[in-house]
């Protein structure tokens, strides 16, 4: 066994732009062949949920040609394993490869869950002679226990590079339905963690089954960036263009940053930190906020 240093896996990439990562049952190849069309910043080949128990060695056997195709435009290319122990030793032997950008963790309850896995990733890297800490964790939440752990899971590993709460998974754990009210503090639960940590906080307040009503889903969107989301989890390709749009910075938003940063320029030369812009006092927070829109908006 190898040790799992941090120095080594913190040589990794940057945080990404996931404004939209598309669901796709990895064991079903006309959803497999398509998903590069769909416009979706990363693509997640399932190997949890959506694969029947009696067909997940083969999805399993499909990934690396699986991997090839959802990244030809490229798209990051995630892959979700299953929690079981078993599952999950296979679900590692098979993902940890070339091209393969991040592992989805369902059911992330604890730290040392994602240490352990963290380190058995690091073995694969080392055997198949891969980049140490290429492959980053995106954690689902889904019990209500794991809420009592977010700061803990969230900072566990420097793999860790995006949280998300699984909306049906914890709606069922506590007996409840995915409804707004149910929701909300799980979320924001989530996105404190996730920023606090540094990772991309992903998700909106609502069921991730709601495609059926765009408009609905767009406002639940809109909604869920102005909470501090970056991006969402989609299961349908319907849902994609909806998230890229609602997750990105507007016409009117970029134009107000650059006025900003303008103005900042302007006030910095005659030495004031603080300026009004627009009726408006405007101090280093806000300055950071038109920044961060400005760079967001030029990474899209």
């Amino acid at each position: 066994m190898i040790k799992d240093t941090t120095s080594a896996v913190e040589s990794a990439m940057s945080v990404p732009r996931w404004r939209s990562l598309l669901f796709v049952p990895a064991h079903v190849p006309r959803f497999v062949e398509t998903a590069h069309e769909r416009g979706a910043d990363g693509v997640i080949l399932d190997l949890e949920d959506s694969v029947p128990q009696d067909q997940k060695g083969e999805a399993r056997r499909q990934l690396p040609e699986s991997v090839a195709k959802v990244a030809r435009k490229g798209a990051s290319v995630l892959v979700r394993v299953n929690h079981g122990l078993r599952a999950l030793a296979a679900d590692l032997d098979a993902a940890v490869m070339a091209g393969v950008d991040a592992l989805v963790l369902p059911k992330t309850d604890s730290a040392e869950w994602v240490l352990e896995i963290a380190t058995a990733v690091s073995e694969l890297e080392q055997e198949r002679n891969l980049s140490l800490g290429r492959i980053r964790f995106l954690a689902q939440i889904e019990t209500p226990g794991a809420l009592q752990r977010l700061a803990a899971i969230a900072s566990a590993h420097p793999r860790m590079v995006a949280m998300a709460l699984g909306p049906e998974d914890f709606s069922a754990a506590v007996g409840g339905s995915p409804e707004f009210d149910l929701l909300l503090v799980p979320n924001l639960s989530v996105l404190f963690a996730a920023r606090a940590a540094g990772l991309l906080p992903l998700g909106f307040v609502g069921s991730i089954g709601e495609f059926s009503d765009p408009d609905r889903l767009r406002e639940a969107a809109a909604h869920a960036r102005r909470l501090g989301f970056a991006g969402a989890l989609a299961i349908h390709p319907t849902q994609v263009a909806i998230f890229n749009e609602a997750f990105s910075p507007s016409a009117q938003e970029i134009e107000w940053a650059r006025a900003v940063v303008a103005a900042e320029n302007d006030a910095t030369a005659r030495g004031l930190s603080a300026f009004s812009f627009n009726g408006r006092m405007v101090d280093p927070p806000v300055v950071r906020r038109a920044h961060e829109i400005l760079a967001t908006a030029g990474s899209n």
